[in-house]
């Protein structure tokens, strides 16, 4: 969350999320559309800054909190944050499942960069899956973004994304295009150039670098590539970027035109643990497991086959998580880091 731009946002309608992601469980997408306006008031109560009520998006409504304010006020309202503390393999009360997916392992796995925090390794799936847990979508299914292929750090992860795929053509190594105009939010970007070999080139036009993208401008973030020291080629003519199967393309017609390297980086997994739509965690026949609930980006079928709030997914589940554990009378353990034992990010 402190790595983000800490928008937490939903869709504007149910059948809005049904279209954006498809393969996702109904259920859960319902509780994100109903619950969300409420958690977000809930966080201002306790003090989180606003920074605007607007997410720049028609399709979405959401607000954006700063990030430190926000990470402070649930410290506070959590009274005793233990780091370093490992979650021992057997425990007494009811765990609520919160470390962040499984993005580091599947960004070695996928030979790719990792878009945020280092700690996020799986443990809680496989603490779940210890347990007889059930696990729903992809496992290499992830979002993620385009970055410079250069050394980007944790502090320029927001800034250093190269989201303007609609506005030019994507392309592999050689310069062959990669796919047709992506949607609105281009996830299905990072996962094409996966496929590709992992790296590749974004492939503009001059009439491109003043379009917007939310507060920036496509040149905005093209300056940006270059700064972090990022390889950024300019030429009067297509066959002068260096792409040897480069081809004209109706979005590439006015020169001169800018070819950015790219490579795809993995921001969190959208596979993960099943649930149910009170947070607890199923086995493979449906039924839950005794104690075991999860939240955010270690439960799976939320987003599958699209894109959507990873923060919004935390903030409803985890709430609906701690009700019903003090419905049925337990004493809520929240587990923000893994079984290992190694600092994690909540």
């Amino acid at each position: 969350m402190l790595l983000s731009s800490c928008v937490i946002w939903r869709y504007r309608s149910l059948e809005s999320f049904r279209r954006e992601c498809p393969g996702g469980d109904p259920a859960l997408q319902a509780l994100i559309v109903e619950r969300l306006d409420p958690a977000l008031a809930w966080l201002e109560s306790l003090g989180a800054e606003v920074v605007t009520r607007r997410t720049g998006n028609p399709r979405t409504v959401g607000v954006r909190f700063d990030p430190r304010s926000l990470t402070d006020a649930l410290v506070r309202a959590a009274g005793r944050v233990q780091l370093g503390t490992p979650l021992p393999a057997e425990v007494g009360g009811p765990v609520v499942l919160a470390t962040g997916g499984f993005g580091g392992e599947l960004a070695r796995r996928l030979g790719i960069p990792l878009r945020a925090n280092p700690w996020s390794e799986g443990d809680g799936r496989r603490f779940a899956e210890a347990r007889d847990a059930a696990f729903r979508g992809h496992p290499e299914e992830f979002y993620g973004r385009l970055l410079p292929d250069a050394e980007v750090g944790a502090r320029d992860f927001v800034r250093a994304a190269q989201l303007y795929g609609r506005f030019g053509v994507l392309t592999d190594e050689r310069g062959q295009a990669l796919a047709q105009r992506p949607s609105w939010s281009e996830v299905e970007l990072p996962p094409a150039l996966v496929r590709a070999g992992g790296r590749g080139w974004l492939v503009v036009a001059a009439d491109a670098l003043e379009r917007p993208v939310r507060e920036r401008s496509v040149a905005d973030m093209v300056a940006v590539a270059a700064e972090l020291g990022g390889e950024v080629r300019r030429a009067p003519r297509l066959e002068e970027l260096g792409l040897s199967e480069l081809l004209p393309h109706p979005l590439l017609r006015r020169p001169p035109f800018t070819a950015v390297r790219v490579v795809p980086a993995v921001t969190h997994t959208i596979g993960g643990v099943a649930i149910d739509a009170k947070a607890r965690v199923l086995r493979a026949d449906g039924s839950p497991v005794p104690g075991l609930y999860a939240a955010g980006a270690d439960v799976g079928g939320i987003s599958t086959g699209g894109y959507a709030s990873g923060l919004a997914a935390a903030l409803v589940l985890g709430r609906v998580a701690a009700e019903t554990v003090a419905t049925a009378g337990g004493t809520r353990r929240a587990a923000s880091r893994p079984a290992a034992g190694r600092d994690r990010s909540s």
